[in-house]
């Protein structure tokens, strides 16, 4: 089935949506200048299925996914009863602001239900229970679980007796594969033609990772989302201070790559070529965060170059000045604004909800 508005889109011009103060503001419509129609084939691959990975993800159902964040975002598909029989479960075993908030905040605003563990110390966790058994206390409780946890491993401990989908929220060094999406949704919007065309071989982007994919896992779930667009990449360059900033499963991906991915540690070096930078300063080693790559800071006196963008998953530090809020290269504030679109359209998909777009939206079988 192909879902498609019934009036005109408008491409460049915003729908029914606050206005940001500050930073670029591309329109969700962009994402339809070259493909209208809303494939539910493919969207129909994440029905009850769990998200643990950025590497869930094709190309073909990532750009598909953003389509359909899009048209949510244009209020162009109203569905806010659409999960008024499901409840979501947000269980954060580590603080979090951002993610658990777009979560609950996009199950609301479609009509579904939330329960939520704001912290391990009010949990069973406390008194020694095990991942297991409280994966087991799921199924009772909710339809599906957004989960975060410092260890790494946490994520399959939960899954051992899960009945329901478990969305990976975070897990400790390893990925947070929900943030790439809103990366890489906020990228489609500001330059759509990665996703739908070959570009030209003076149009590839340069793009420029500022963290350590081994130990960042933004970083990771990020690059491994850029390795699904190799036809419009020209080279990706990792910016670190440490040796060996990729870490062995990092490295695999990397060593598979058809993509030229180099490693260097000075952003002064390259930072006037790259086109997209993407940047993070925190990362988990080991028992806890450390803030890394302080020497790495870009602020408005940065040689950028012109029309370059810069993401940030934020929370920020140093690395990121508060100078270039207003400026064409913040692309960072949309990045956050569209998390909670890219996480309704992946609930929707994710509980088959589909079918409950508005009759004048549905296209033509296809």
């Amino acid at each position: 089935m192909v879902i498609q508005a019934a009036a005109e889109i408008q491409h460049d011009v915003d729908q029914g949506e606050p206005q940001q103060v500050l930073g670029l503001k591309p329109s969700p419509g962009r994402l339809f200048k070259y493909s209208n129609g809303l494939r539910l084939s493919i969207l129909n691959e994440l029905n009850y299925s769990s998200v643990l990975s950025a590497d869930r993800f094709s190309k073909d159902l990532l750009c598909e996914l953003c389509k359909l964040a899009a048209r949510l975002q244009m209020g162009e598909l109203k569905v806010g009863n659409a999960l008024s029989d499901k409840i979501l479960a947000t269980a954060f075993f580590e603080p979090s602001t951002r993610t658990r908030l777009s979560f609950e905040s996009a199950m609301l605003q479609l009509g579904g239900k939330t329960i939520s563990v704001a912290e391990a110390a009010t949990t069973g966790i406390a008194k020694g229970e095990s991942l297991v058994d409280i994966g087991q206390m799921f199924n009772s409780y909710a339809n599906a679980v957004v989960v975060r946890h410092t260890q790494q491993e946490a994520i399959q401990e939960l899954s051992t007796y899960l009945r329901i989908p478990l969305i990976n929220g975070g897990n400790g060094s390893d990925e947070h594969p929900t943030q790439a999406l809103a990366d890489w949704y906020a990228i489609l919007k500001w330059k759509p033609e990665i996703g739908f065309k070959t570009l030209d071989n003076s149009e590839k982007l340069n793009l420029g990772i500022v963290g350590t994919p081994g130990s960042m896992r933004t970083v990771k779930s990020f690059i491994l989302l850029a390795l699904l667009f190799k036809e419009n990449i020209k080279k990706i360059t990792i910016i670190s201070e440490l040796a060996d900033p990729l870490g062995s499963e990092v490295q695999d991906f990397v060593n598979k790559s058809p993509i030229p991915i180099q490693v260097i540690h000075d952003l002064q070096k390259v930072v006037s070529n790259l086109d997209v930078i993407y940047m993070n300063g925190i990362a988990w080693l080991g028992d806890g965060y450390r803030t890394l790559g302080r020497r790495f800071r870009l602020d408005k006196e940065s040689k950028l170059k012109p029309g370059a963008v810069i993401l940030h998953p934020l929370a920020r530090k140093e690395e990121l000045s508060f100078t270039l809020d207003d400026t064409e290269h913040n692309l960072y504030f949309n990045q956050a604004d569209g998390a909670v679109y890219i996480r309704q359209a992946l609930l929707l998909s994710l509980f088959k909800r589909l079918d409950l777009v508005p009759e004048g939206l549905a296209g033509k079988q296809g």
